[in-house]
């Protein structure tokens, strides 16, 4: 049993037509599943899908083999999934340490665990940790985001476009924590338009196209295959 699946999700926002079509995902413990396509593919609606923030009219998702189809997202954080939207995903006026602090919320008695762990693989946020965080970069903003999912140590983390707008350098440090959190034992579902070395460090790729799954491979395969590439990758 895989820790999550779509199984043939459909749905979409609450007045407009579907914009995911039968979609069908895995993801298995610890993996890294990269998902591309082109812009309006429903790449992030299926992540919103599966964090409770786009209504799923057909199909089942799961995960640790329980019905979470459709489950308020407040719910989610417990059972260890946890989700970094793309846009407002910090919280300005509070300190770095403030806003790693409310990622443990339904847990206050991890909060020091968390805050240690994560310090750890950022250093750059243990520096500033009384910083607010509207004074911080785009790729510290970023890197506090992942932090703060990242503060009870859930089983599977989302991540929405997280290299969007930021420079080379923040790039690169995103997708090798993104490796360093699989080897801790996490799975990461990543959306990217970065797309190819996003998928250099997948262990699996996904093709999204009009809502529909297009293509599956591991990341290495999908990007060095040539249909895919004209279609997906720049050539």
């Amino acid at each position: 049993m895989s820790l999550l699946e779509l199984q043939d999700v459909a749905g979409g926002y609450a007045e407009e037509a579907d914009i995911l079509h039968g979609v069908r995902l895995t993801v298995e413990a610890g993996e890294v599943v990269v998902v591309i396509g082109p812009n309006g593919a429903g790449k992030s609606t299926a992540l919103k899908a599966v964090a409770g923030l786009v209504r799923v009219r057909r199909g089942r998702i799961r995960f640790a083999g329980e019905d979470i189809t459709n489950r308020p997202p407040e719910t989610l954080i417990g059972l260890g999934l946890a989700y970094v939207p793309q846009e407002r995903n910090v919280f300005p006026s509070l300190s770095i340490e403030e806003n790693l602090a409310m990622g443990a919320y339904v847990r206050p008695s991890a909060t020091a665990e968390g805050l240690a762990r994560v310090y750890a693989m950022f250093p750059e946020l243990a520096a500033r940790r009384r910083t607010a965080a509207g004074a911080l970069s785009g790729g510290q903003r970023q890197m506090l985001a992942v932090g703060r999912a990242l503060m009870l140590k859930p089983r599977l983390i989302m991540l929405d476009e997280p290299t969007a707008g930021l420079s080379p350098r923040f790039c690169d440090l995103i997708f090798a924590k993104v490796r360093e959190i699989a080897a801790q034992g996490m799975a990461v579902l990543m959306v990217e338009q970065n797309a190819r070395p996003a998928l250099a460090i997948a262990d699996r790729g996904v093709v999204l196209a009009m809502g529909r799954n297009r293509a599956e491979d591991t990341g290495p395969a999908l990007a060095a295959h040539p249909e895919i590439g004209r279609l997906f990758l720049g050539g």
